[in-house]
């Protein structure tokens, strides 16, 4: 029965998936795999379907990386921050591109003489914060003799009188100077200081966070115009509109656990957006408030390298090197980098926290990522075009003989082989030269060639 026989022409051009004649679906693959290469007098006598489905998906994430097209693309419109989030199902790219007015592409270059490196808080002597505070005993309330905006909510205090254990359960900022609410009140016993009720003026108390881990450098706003925080409520209104706030913020205030953040920003009815902000977490507070300080603490510190490397135009990109800072002989031109000598801006990659961080001269501009998945991503995509089609029944079968016991070694040769020329031939296919294209180019051979 012909493939084509359940699908009229009327039914494929009134449809929408046009062009799939020329894939197979895995589930097709592993079933004639297992058709045809398994059973009684045929190289498999036995295997397990499940089996066979891990090896077709190793085989297909093998051969998506450099035999399969890559395919897959997207645009965005870079933002102010210059960064652009990893798509879902990336794995590596194969080129960015800002895109002109006529929709052209102009590659962008990666650049390795910068990073965005995490940014531990670092005092003369250690990896600490270190700050001066009057505190009373039996109070739970500490006041900092300056602002100190990497003091979070769950830091690890420690000092005179600090029970061992102690935590920063809220944090605010009121006439430049930070306010802190302990969990635990002072036991001044413990530093033979008789009267519970001693207040002890400028201390030096240690902050650290409870994990061990090194204190990163965020980024802090403390905001003021608080118009209420409403009993047992998940938000907290403002009196005008917020910025500088996104989405997985910190919320640092006595009012709300330790841990809260922002999931949302919205906007009252007849009011700016921006004048709501939504949190993980209800309120503790017992009656209504207003004109609350509270503190909101960025989760994606920011290093003084990416700082400097966005806020200014490296002098790579451009296309003359007649600046004060590489050329300051008169517009000498020797020992210029050809792919460095373009304006077309540069890019590099933070793995880390699966973002792409743009040159500055790239802000507002159209960007397009191409780049290579695994083909597992979806069941969409888990197919597999013809021209690789025998390359996959010889990966598996590769890859089923080659994991048992008591395969003679000459099988486990033969089809590696075998796996080597098909996926060879799959890549000529794949690679669509064409003579009569391939003889054009040729006509014009001697010329110099263009990029």
């Amino acid at each position: 029965m012909g493939l084509l026989d359940n699908t009229t022409p009327q039914q494929y051009y009134q449809g929408s998936d046009y062009g799939n004649y020329q894939f197979t679906s895995l589930d097709d693959i592993i079933t004639q795999f297992i058709i045809g290469y398994v059973g009684e007098d045929k190289i498999i006598s036995k295997v397990k379907r499940t089996d066979v489905a891990f090896h077709a998906q190793r085989a297909m994430q093998e051969l998506s990386f450099d035999t399969f097209k890559s395919c897959k693309s997207q645009e965005i419109t870079v933002p102010a921050t210059l960064q652009m989030v990893l798509p879902q199902d990336y794995v590596n790219y194969t080129k960015i591109s800002r895109i002109d007015s006529s929709g052209i592409k102009h590659l962008l270059y990666p650049t390795s003489k910068t990073s965005n490196p995490t940014n531990p808080y670092q005092t003369v002597a250690a990896f600490e914060i270190r700050a001066k505070g009057t505190i009373t005993g039996t109070k739970t309330a500490m006041t900092l003799d300056a602002q100190y905006d990497n003091i979070l909510v769950g830091m690890v205090v420690s000092g005179v009188g600090i029970v061992p254990g102690t935590t920063v359960e809220a944090s605010q900022v009121s006439g430049g100077v930070t306010l802190l609410t302990i969990d635990t009140a002072l036991d001044l016993t413990t530093d033979n200081i008789a009267a519970s009720n001693v207040t002890i003026n400028d201390a030096e108390y240690i902050f650290t966070k409870a994990d061990g881990s090194l204190i990163e450098t965020p980024n802090t706003q403390v905001l003021t115009e608080i118009a209420e925080i409403a009993i047992g409520k998940a938000y907290i209104d403002f009196a005008t509109a917020l910025t500088g706030v996104s989405v997985g913020d910190f919320v640092s205030h006595e009012e709300f656990p330790v841990g809260t953040v922002i999931t949302g920003i919205a906007a009252q009815t007849g009011e700016a957006i921006g004048t709501r902000i939504f949190v993980s977490n209800t309120t503790t507070t017992t009656s209504a408030l207003a004109n609350q300080e509270i503190t909101f603490t960025s989760v994606s510190p920011v290093s003084d390298t990416w700082t400097s490397y966005k806020s200014n135009t490296p002098s790579e990109n451009q296309n003359d090197y007649q600046d004060d800072r590489y050329w300051p002989m008169g517009g000498e031109r020797y020992g210029l980098d050809p792919q460095h000598s373009q304006a077309n801006g540069s890019f590099y990659i933070d793995k880390i926290n699966g973002k792409i961080h743009f040159s500055s001269n790239i802000s507002g501009k159209t960007v397009v990522l191409d780049y290579i998945s695994d083909g597992l991503g979806t069941d969409e995509e888990m197919q597999v075009h013809k021209f690789a089609e025998e390359a996959i029944y010889k990966w598996i079968a590769y890859g089923i003989l080659s994991s048992r016991n008591n395969i003679p070694e000459y099988i486990i040769n033969r089809y590696r082989r075998e796996k080597f020329a098909e996926t060879r031939k799959a890549k000529l296919r794949l690679s669509n030269l064409k003579l009569e294209e391939l003889t054009q180019i040729l006509r014009g051979k001697s010329k110099h060639i263009k990029h």
